[in-house]
């Protein structure tokens, strides 16, 4: 696109073993809407496409699981990273709108969706779509545990931490809504999104349809897979329906969560943990 921003100061970066082609589309997607410093993917293999795009491939360990994920983001993410900031993405979110983009973000060392379900003051935020600091990936070495996801450590158990020894600056809600949205309500002018229940309002039908197509069975969540029942069902499409059911069987209780989508659809609900209404 003409008019991108160009952010030399900023890397972006996925960090996956799974749904590999699908998280090349993300970083493409987002590169289409601004002009980064860099532009990596750490895996322990290199997918179809690369050639061309502008991506660099740095091959890593396997990521088996989330501890996996959550030890390499806290410990070994600043390794790879060498400008002020680190702009992380998923499989299930990019870039949606480059102008977005406010130089303001620069001044957080962390910035990340809210998460409406906390009302404590540590609500910011998702880190599947996140901007971090050098400072940051630097710091969140100390964090030793992995026995919650990365993002919860770093903005919820060590936040303080981090603000009080560190001296790092968390973005404010107001922040926070304006970069990116997940289970809050979008307002359609955000940087950025994450949450694959989100990404039938973000992509055309027949691109969604061919990510869903092109994931292991299982990689999307036992839950956000139910969600995403719930919207094929609403909206008539079962070619999406079919290819969510994939997902859904992959994982254990499936007749039991069929159960529990059936009552989110009968009750007028898209299968949020936040009810609408309540998400800001």
């Amino acid at each position: 696109m003409s008019g991108r921003p160009a952010l030399p100061s900023v890397t972006l970066v996925a960090v996956s073993s799974v749904a590999l082609p699908a998280t090349l589309a993300a970083l493409k997607r987002s590169c289409d809407q601004v002009d980064f410093g860099r532009a990596l993917l750490l895996a322990d293999r290199a997918p179809a496409g690369l050639a061309g795009s502008g991506i660099e491939w740095r091959q890593i360990e396997p990521i088996r699981s989330r501890a996996d994920y959550s030890r390499f983001m806290l410990h070994h993410l600043a390794d790879h990273v060498e400008t002020g900031h680190a702009l992380v993405v998923q499989w299930d979110g990019f870039v949606r709108d480059g102008q977005a983009w406010t130089d303001d973000f620069l001044n957080f060392d962390y910035i990340g969706a809210p998460w409406p379900q906390y009302r404590d003051g540590l609500a910011v935020g998702n880190g599947g779509f996140s901007l971090r600091s050098r400072r940051l990936l630097r710091a969140t070495g100390t964090i030793a545990r992995v026995d919650q996801p990365e993002d919860v450590l770093i903005c919820r158990e060590h936040r303080h931490k981090l603000e009080d020894e560190h001296g790092l600056r968390f973005a404010d809600m107001d922040v926070a809504r304006a970069f990116s949205y997940e289970r809050g309500d979008s307002t359609g002018t955000q940087f950025g999104f994450h949450g694959v229940f989100n990404m039938p309002a973000e992509l055309p039908g027949a691109a969604f349809r061919a990510l869903l197509q092109g994931l292991e069975p299982g990689v999307i969540g036992a839950r956000e897979s139910g969600e995403l029942l719930v919207r094929a069902v609403r909206a008539g499409d079962w070619e999406m329906l079919r290819l969510v059911l994939a997902h859904h069987h992959a994982h254990p209780g499936r007749a039991q969560r069929l159960l529990r989508a059936l009552g989110w659809l009968v009750a007028g609900r898209d299968g949020s943990p936040v009810p609408r209404g309540e998400r800001r």
